[in-house]
C-alpha cells in the first residue's frame, strides 16, 4: 500500500523564486497527465521524495521525474515536459501565436494570423483572428521564454484598450456590418489574481496554462492531440529550431512534412523512431493522420 509522507513543513523554490509548500499531490497529477500507470507513478514519487531537500527547486524536482519518466518511456516524458515545451516555442512569440492559431483551427474556427485591422484612432496588428458561427474574436498572444514571469494587470489593461479602439470602427462584409464580439488574451504562463480580476469584470477572455478550469492551454492540447513539436525527447534542440523555422509548429505537421527529416540529415532509423513517438503523441487520431 502506498503511504504520502508529511510533507507539510518542506518548502520548495519556484522559478519566481517564490518558496511554497511542497505538494505530493500535485506532483501526483502531473505524472498521470503523461500517462504513467499508477505503479510507475508511486515508483516514481518514492524515489523523488527520498530526495527532497529543504528548499529544493521545482526545476530539480522536474528534472528528477523526466528523467524516471524518459527511462521507462519516451511518450510519458514527453507529455510530462509538456509546459516545458510551451516555453521552447521561443525565443519570439510567433511559433506561440501559429500554435494558439491552431488550437482555434481545429475546435473549427476560421482563423488568420498576424493581420493589420483599422481601429478609430490607430491600426493594430492583430496576433490571431478567429470565426465561428456568430463569434469574432480577436486574439493576443503573450508569450514568456522564462519561467516565473507571469502576466499582470496591465497586460489586459493595454489589450482592452485596442479592443475598444477596434469595437467603435464599423466594417462591412457584403451588406453585413461586421465588428468583433470577444476579445482573449491568451499566455503561456499565469495570471495575476489582479489581472484575472479586471478581465473577469469587463468581459476579457483570458486563456492561461491551467486557466479556465478544465479549458486553459494543456487541456485544449490534450483533449486535440496538438502537441508542440518541441516536447520529442528523440529530435535535439538544432533540429527543433530547424523546424520552428520552417513554421513546422505542431508533432501532426512533422508528420504530414517527413521529407524534413531529410533536410537534417537524420538517419532511416532514427527517423522512424521519432515519427512513431509523434503518432503515439497524436494518439494516432484523425487529426495526425496522413
Amino acid at each position: 500500500m502506498f503511504i504520502e509522507m508529511d510533507s507539510k513543513n518542506l518548502d520548495i523554490t519556484k522559478s519566481s523564486g517564490e518558496k511554497v509548500k511542497f505538494s505530493l499531490t500535485k506532483l501526483r497529477s502531473s505524472l498521470k497527465r503523461s500517462g504513467a500507470d499508477q505503479n510507475l507513478i508511486n515508483s516514481i514519487i518514492d524515489t523523488v521524495r527520498d530526495e527532497l531537500y529543504q528548499g529544493i527547486s521545482t526545476k530539480e524536482i522536474y528534472n528528477r521525474a523526466y528523467a524516471l519518466l524518459k527511462k521507462q518511456k519516451h511518450i510519458y516524458a514527453s507529455k510530462y515536459k509538456l509546459k516545458k515545451a510551451i516555453y521552447e516555442l521561443g525565443p519570439t512569440g510567433f511559433p506561440f501565436e501559429k500554435f494558439v492559431a491552431s488550437i482555434l483551427y481545429y475546435s473549427g474556427y476560421e482563423v488568420e494570423v498576424n493581420k493589420i485591422v483599422q481601429g478609430r484612432c490607430v491600426s493594430h496588428e492583430v496576433d490571431v483572428i478567429a470565426r465561428k458561427n456568430e463569434s469574432f474574436i480577436v486574439v493576443e498572444c503573450k508569450f514568456h521564454s522564462e519561467e516565473g514571469r507571469n502576466c499582470d494587470v496591465k497586460v489586459p489593461l493595454y489589450i482592452n484598450s485596442r479592443y475598444q479602439d477596434l469595437l467603435s470602427v464599423s466594417k462591412m462584409e457584403g451588406n453585413k456590418t461586421i465588428i468583433p464580439n470577444e476579445c482573449w488574451v491568451v499566455t503561456n504562463t499565469r495570471f495575476t489574481k489582479d489581472a484575472m480580476q479586471y478581465a473577469t469584470c469587463i468581459g476579457l477572455h483570458i486563456i492561461s496554462w491551467d486557466y479556465p478550469l478544465d479549458n486553459g492551454i494543456k487541456d485544449r492540447i490534450d483533449r486535440l492531440g496538438l502537441y508542440p513539436i518541441t516536447v520529442s525527447t528523440l529530435l535535439s534542440n538544432r533540429e527543433k529550431q530547424f523546424l520552428l523555422s520552417r513554421d513546422i509548429v505542431l508533432c501532426k505537421e512533422l508528420l504530414e512534412d517527413k521529407f524534413y527529416l531529410d533536410h537534417l540529415g537524420i538517419s532511416e532509423n532514427r527517423q522512424k523512431n521519432i515519427l512513431e513517438e509523434i503518432k503515439l503523441l497524436c494518439n494516432t487520431t484523425e487529426l495526425c493522420q496522413n
